[in-house]
Formats: structure tokens, C-alpha cells, sequence
């Protein structure tokens, strides 16, 4: 089975799960682990295909929250036009900070970002439409396209893997696409790419901006889904998670992101009795992690079946080739 087929297989039966998924589970915790699925899988983009590793996505996750929480709240407008202005905000950021960051390389470029997220932190903390400390809170939910009332969990939950399923698309068609092609290339080996005559900064560019951007997607539907929007979204903590996520499903794995947020959304949920030894348990996962499975979850498991079908294929080759007889020595 090639890659492709099993790509196709993994999402159609995702698909399924995720469309029976809210009868039997919560809906409120299955659209947080899709927000923060999609959240991962911007960053992926950036770090598992780009080679560029950021410390402040928590920027454009937390800024189009933000963002989205007061249009919705303050100017009233309706949810997907709120959500697509908080992610337009986010792309705006996404370009202004990449700008800046992409003139550097290795961690000069995630000390930037980090540096860039922490400017963006305080200014949530002061500015006068941010709330402060207790930051945006009953954020409304509102109505559909003024049809559907998002009030009703299941409705709101189809809505947002509506979201997340163009996200997710969206960035394996850039993956797969000529473009993703001279990404891989930037990333392996950027001097050969300048020597084929590509503007690599150019390249980083947009993709950092796409990345910011489906971020911010992932951040402005999490505050209409939780109708809140605080400075927990914009500290250096959530771009550590998310790093996290990435890196225990699977850096530059199409599916490694939707299993990091899984793991770690659902530790949080139910050992959040445990009160600040989810941190420590979390830590204990993620050396695990690194240590059996160095690339993550998703990424050993691909590899695995690689190499059970190549194993395979060589004993079918093997027994499809002719067998020549040994010529018996001439008797005397």
C-alpha cells in the first residue's frame, strides 16, 4: 500500500470517528482537542516542514482570540465573520513578526519569536479592550449565518470540524503542492536550494504567514467554542505546548499533530485532578517520547510500516526470482 493510500484510509476514518464522536463523548472536549489539532498542525507546517522552529505562536493562537472575542462581544458581529476577522488579524501579525524573525536562522530565529510573543503578551495584559487579567468573557456564541444557533453544542461542534477539516486540507495540499516541494528542499538543504536559484527568505516567509494564520484560525474558534478569551492564550506556556503536541505525535507527519493534541488535551482533562503534577506527568510523557520514539507517535508508526512493507516486497522478489540448479561435478 503506498503512502498516499494509507493517507486517504487514516482520513476517511478519521472523518467517521470524528462525525460519531460527540454521541458518545463531550462535545466541548472534542472541539477543544480539534481547535488545538488544528493549532499543531499550523505549527507543524512551520517547524516539521520549514525546519524553522518558533517559540511564539502562542501570538497569533492567543492574538486572534482575542481579537475575535471583541468584534463578537463589543461590535457584535456574527461568529464566522468574527472568527475570519481575528484570523485576518493573525495573518497581519504573522507577517509583520516574520518579517522580522526570518533574517535570522536556528535559535537567533526562536529567541525572536519569543522575544515578539512576550511584546505581544504585555500589550494584551495593558491594552484597554483586552480585560486585563481576567481577559474577554462571555464571548456570544450567536447564530450561523444568523440561522443556526451555536449555542447548541452539537451544532457549534459540526461547525468547528467544518474548520478544522478545511485547515487540515489546506495544509496537506500546501505540503504536497510544487511549493511544500521547495519547502522540503529549504529545509534540508538551503544553500542548494539558493544555488538552484530560489528566494528562500521569500519561501519562509509565506509559510511562516500561513502558519500564523491557521493558527489564528484555531484561536478565534476556540474563543467562541469556550466564549473566553485570557492571557493563558498568548503566554510562552502555549507555545510550548504546542511544540509539545507536535513533537510527541510526529514532527513532518500529516496525522503526528492531531495525535499530539489528543494525548495531551486529554491528559489535561482528566488529570487535572492531579492539580500541578500534570505538568510533571506531561514532562515524564515527553521524555518518554524522545527517548522510545524519537520520531514521535505517528512518525514511528509510519516507519514501521515501511518497513514491514519493504520486508515484504524483498521476500516476494526473492522467492519470484528463477532458481538456477547447482551443475553436479562430472564423475570420473
Amino acid at each position: 500500500m503506498t503512502a498516499q493510500n494509507r493517507t486517504l484510509i487514516a482520513f476517511i476514518a478519521f472523518i467517521v470517528i470524528a462525525l460519531v464522536a460527540p454521541f458518545f463523548l463531550y462535545p466541548v472536549y472534542l472541539m477543544k482537542i480539534l481547535c488545538f489539532a488544528l493549532f499543531a498542525c499550523a505549527f507543524n507546517l512551520l517547524l516539521g516542514y520549514g525546519g524553522l522552529l518558533s517559540f511564539g505562536h502562542a501570538m497569533f493562537f492567543g492574538g486572534a482570540s482575542y481579537f475575535t472575542g471583541h468584534i463578537a462581544k463589543v461590535w457584535g458581529w456574527s461568529p464566522e465573520l468574527a472568527i475570519l476577522a481575528g484570523t485576518a488579524c493573525a495573518a497581519l501579525l504573522g507577517l509583520v513578526a516574520g518579517f522580522i524573525a526570518i533574517r535570522r536562522a536556528g535559535i537567533y530565529f526562536a529567541m525572536v519569536t519569543l522575544a515578539l510573543a512576550q511584546m505581544f503578551f504585555f500589550f494584551a495584559l495593558q491594552a484597554p479592550f483586552t480585560g486585563g487579567e481576567d481577559g474577554i468573557q462571555s464571548i456570544p456564541r450567536g447564530h450561523l449565518f444568523g440561522i443556526i444557533n451555536l449555542r447548541n453544542d452539537m451544532a457549534l461542534y459540526f461547525f468547528v470540524l467544518a474548520i478544522f477539516t478545511f485547515g487540515f486540507l489546506f495544509i496537506y495540499r500546501v505540503i504536497h503542492s510544487p511549493f511544500g516541494q521547495v519547502l522540503k528542499a529549504i529545509r534540508e538543504n538551503e544553500p542548494r536550494a539558493i544555488s538552484l536559484g530560489y528566494k528562500t527568505d521569500n519561501y519562509k516567509l509565506i509559510t511562516f504567514v500561513i502558519s500564523a494564520t491557521f493558527a489564528g484560525l484555531a484561536g478565534g474558534t476556540k474563543a467562541i467554542v469556550f466564549q473566553i478569551s485570557s492571557l493563558t492564550d498568548v503566554m510562552w506556556q502555549m507555545s510550548g505546548e504546542v511544540v509539545l503536541m507536535t513533537l510527541v505525535g510526529g514532527m513532518g507527519t500529516i496525522f503526528g499533530p492531531i495525535v499530539g493534541a489528543l494525548v495531551i488535551v486529554t491528559m489535561q482533562n482528566y488529570l487535572a485532578a492531579f492539580g500541578e503534577w500534570v505538568l510533571i506527568i506531561q514532562g515524564v510523557v515527553f521524555v518518554i517520547v524522545v527517548l522510545a520514539f524519537r520520531k514521535g507517535i505517528v512518525g514511528e508508526f509510519t516507519a514501521w510500516l515501511e518497513r514491514r512493507e519493504q520486508r515484504k516486497r524483498i521476500a516476494q522478489e526473492e522467492a519470484a526470482a528463477p532458481r538456477t540448479a547447482t551443475a553436479k561435478p562430472e564423475t570420473v
